[in-house]
């Protein structure tokens, strides 16, 4: 029992259904549940229900009662309401016992990135910080996130110490974002012939592209998402699905180069062609046979689609890979020189340090009040850099 400061009223902490007490009524007065039951004219599995809590005693049948055991009805409406009050107000008290136990989830979500990149609200209290980071996610708990099918990738283990619940929160931003993103339905055919137009767009600056770029991924049903990394991610692509007919490709500029956001894109657009509907692949380092087995299809895949292994053969044998010469290569397969020059890197035919000033960059621009978010393409003036 509890006490206001006064001691003017006492109330109970423990819910006690008022049917407890009319079964104490009903045998002073030698009367059985069934008899009960056609006094009142109510149906047994009604007033069972009453008895166990699991339905209120309203005011008709306040008034029933009154009239059959003797008990006035506004008794009958008090303890029903009291009870209600009582279950409510424990209600209460184990979310913010629940909110208190999750708060260590705070750091692990990275709720202070959320709030850099403009997702989630900033809250200075604890419990308040983990209300917005279940809003988030969409759960009651955020110990169910990692029980999800959805985020399931980002708890496999690999070479990196990467922080699993920080992965979640980023795919998270990439199926919110998706979707909002308006597209028809997924056309496998659609998709594969937008390859070389795709692949065209890597000549330009993003500012000439990019409206492009997400209008035709929409109309063959896929979403692209550009969002930043989080800190301790190690991941810089994700493909996975909204339904059976939009396809979600979410990306990132980790590694700044456009060549590899490009490489990326392709990569990423493999998986939705070749792979199975119901996986979500997040590039990054899990070490897993199966999933290594279709990170080397889709990079066969995205190699191919760049640089035709028949056209690249021929180039090589030719052993000539000056400036004029990639340059050459690039306009006849319609691509960026820059995508050449990645390529010769990764193979080993020229050196990581040459020829950079073929390739560009791209950054992420912030807005005024230092978010991250994501805004057209801009050109940074006289230097080959590309701010997102």
């Amino acid at each position: 029992m509890v006490t206001n400061r006064d001691n003017q009223s006492l109330h109970s902490d423990l819910a006690i259904p008022p049917g407890e007490y009319l079964e104490e009524v009903i045998a002073e007065l030698g009367m059985t549940k069934d008899e009960l039951s056609k006094r009142l004219n109510r149906p047994a599995p009604k007033l069972s229900a009453i008895f166990k809590g699991q339905k209120a005693i309203t005011p008709d049948t306040a008034l029933r009662l009154e009239k059959v055991v003797g008990v006035p009805a506004h008794i009958w409406n008090g303890l029903e309401a009291e009870y209600r009050l009582v279950q409510a107000k424990n209600r209460a008290l184990q979310e913010q016992k629940q909110l208190k136990d999750e708060i260590h989830f705070i750091t692990l979500f990275c709720y202070a990135e959320l709030v850099k990149n403009g997702i989630v609200a900033k809250k200075t209290r604890p419990i308040d910080k983990v209300l917005e980071l279940q809003n988030f996610f969409g759960v009651t708990s955020l110990k169910t996130v990692c029980e999800l099918n959805r985020y399931q990738p980002a708890f496999k283990s690999g070479k990196h110490p990467r922080s699993p619940e920080t992965v979640a929160a980023w795919l998270r931003v990439g199926e919110l974002q998706a979707q909002k993103t308006r597209c028809n339905p997924f056309y496998k055919d659609s998709l594969v012939g937008t390859l070389k137009t795709i692949r065209r767009m890597t000549q330009h600056s993003p500012e000439k592209f990019e409206s492009d770029l997400f209008k035709l991924l929409a109309n063959c049903g896929v979403a692209l998402v550009i969002f930043p990394h989080f800190s301790k991610t190690y991941a810089h692509g994700a493909t996975f699905w909204l339904g059976r007919d939009k396809a979600v490709v979410m990306m990132t500029i980790r590694y700044k180069w456009a060549d590899i956001f490009w490489f990326t894109l392709f990569h990423e657009i493999g998986h939705i062609l070749n792979h199975k509907r119901q996986l979500v692949i997040l590039e990054g380092d899990i070490d897993d046979p199966e999933y290594l087995k279709m990170e080397d299809e889709a990079n066969r895949f995205a190699a191919e689609v760049l640089i035709p292994s028949s056209e690249y053969t021929k180039f090589i044998e030719k052993n000539r890979f000056y400036k004029d010469d990639i340059g050459a290569f690039a306009a006849h397969l319609e691509v960026s020189p820059g995508i050449v020059v990645g390529r010769l890197h990764n193979d080993g035919y020229i050196r990581r340090s040459w020829h950079n000033g073929l390739r560009t960059k791209f950054e992420w621009k912030t807005d005024y009040s230092g978010c991250h978010k994501y805004v057209p393409f801009t050109r940074f003036a006289n230097r080959r850099k590309y701010y997102v």
